[in-house]
């Protein structure tokens, strides 16, 4: 009886997604057409560069302090692992289905990188008002578990930014340079150039007049690289980091985290700022109001987004299994493996609540950042809407079973 109790606790939260993505779907029909395609373009620009950030710093303000953070230095951790063992999956799947080239960074990206955020945000507070919940008083667990969600957006936000933006990247460039050197043949070149840009300019038309400010100038000719590499090699380097676009990792939400630190962290300015009696608390109730438009308005564009999957075609099938077999299957089976054992060594504390975050961290369908990525460079956009689309179906279920199963197995190891 109590299992099924869990079990009944870990399926509203997912149906409560399952609504209003189905609404946010229905509202994107063309016969609708209430949140088409432009819509939800200019929604998402809203719920990233306001939203998003506003329940992030508002989170982590009202929660986070100097003894909450020493606590929490394990889940950037944790969460690195799950891009490690989901790329080491995913390269295994590529050795078996043997992807077309401009794939292969798509299939890495949606193996490595989870939903850390919106899934989260949606998910830790509907299980912490459930009456069945294990996690204590709702409105206690509701606080902490806004806190831990909002920092595994704000780390997930960095990893995704600065690696899977990355590898698309990469694959897509590989994936062009192939598809010219079977058009015209061998070219021969006297120079090794590796200056690429990082944003697509079909994307952003302006950066091609201020190019160099996205580039990754190191050419270095053969004669050059023959004397002194190593000083070359390190001039490359230095180039590199002085001239990367920080834009792709500092995303607003990472900002939004860094100011929630700063002011839960520094207790002059906690002070002032949070509080029923702090001076400046009108900032924060205005940023805590923000912030409450992220949710509904994240899983809304999740729903309209989902729509591209029944329409898009020519992807193997057997990579989209793989996926769902690598994210609801193989990474759950690690999470547990790898938080039990932290939990032995003393690595995280025995909270419920945050030991249930981390291995949740380990079940969640592929990030919807994923999809904006591979539009920028025009890199498998179709195959992409149609693995968000089977993964997010399959995690109707695979995140009930596993979170009902995760709340047993945490009363059980804590």
């Amino acid at each position: 009886m109590e299992l099924l109790q869990l079990f009944i606790t870990a399926s509203i939260p997912v149906l409560k997604v399952l609504i209003i993505t189905a609404l946010g779907s229905y509202l994107a029909l063309e016969r609708v057409n209430i949140l088409g395609e432009e819509t939800r373009k200019n929604l998402n620009t809203v719920v990233f560069y306001v939203f998003s950030p506003a329940l992030v710093g508002t989170n982590l303000a009202q929660t986070i302090t100097y003894d909450s953070m020493i606590k929490l230095w394990f889940m950037p951790v944790n969460i690195l692992i799950t891009f490690i063992v989901g790329s080491i999956l995913g390269w295994i799947l590529i050795q078996l289905a043997r992807p077309p080239p401009n794939l292969r960074g798509l299939i890495l990206g949606c193996c490595a990188a989870g939903n850390l955020g919106n899934m989260l945000l949606i998910i830790i507070p509907a299980v912490c008002k459930e009456k069945g919940s294990p996690f204590g008083a709702p409105d206690v667990c509701h606080t902490y578990g806004m806190a831990y969600a909002s920092l595994s957006m704000a780390i997930g936000a960095i990893y995704i930014w600065s690696y899977v933006y990355n590898i698309v990247r990469i694959s897509s460039k590989r994936s062009a340079q192939d598809s010219t050197e079977s058009l015209e043949g061998s070219s021969e070149s006297i120079q090794v150039s590796c200056t690429e840009p990082l944003l697509s300019s079909k994307e952003y038309g302006i950066v091609e007049d201020n190019a160099d400010q996205y580039a990754l100038p190191c050419t270095v000719s053969q004669q050059e690289s023959k004397t002194e590499p190593l000083s070359k090699s390190k001039n490359c380097i230095v180039r590199i980091f002085n001239k990367l676009n920080l834009k792709t990792i500092f995303a607003p939400s990472t900002t939004g985290a860094i100011v929630g630190f700063a002011i839960g962290v520094i207790p002059q300015i906690r002070k002032i700022m949070i509080g029923d009696g702090a001076p400046l608390r009108v900032i924060q109730d205005t940023t805590n109001l923000l912030g409450d438009g992220a949710i509904p308005a994240l899983t809304l564009i999740i729903g309209g987004n989902l729509l591209k999957g029944l329409r898009g075609t020519g992807i193997q099938k057997s990579i989209v299994v793989g996926i769902i077999i690598v994210r609801y299957v193989f990474l759950p089976l690690t999470g547990m493996l790898i938080i039990k054992g932290a939990l032995k060594l003393g690595l995280v504390h025995s909270d419920p609540l945050y030991l249930f975050v981390l291995l949740i961290q380990y079940t969640l369908p592929p990030a919807m950042n994923i999809g904006t990525i591979t539009q920028l460079f025009g890199a498998g956009e179709n195959e992409c809407s149609v693995i968000l689309l089977w993964t997010y179906v399959f995690a109707s279920v695979s995140l009930t079973l596993w979170s009902a199963f995760f709340m047993w197995f945490v009363a059980r190891i804590v």
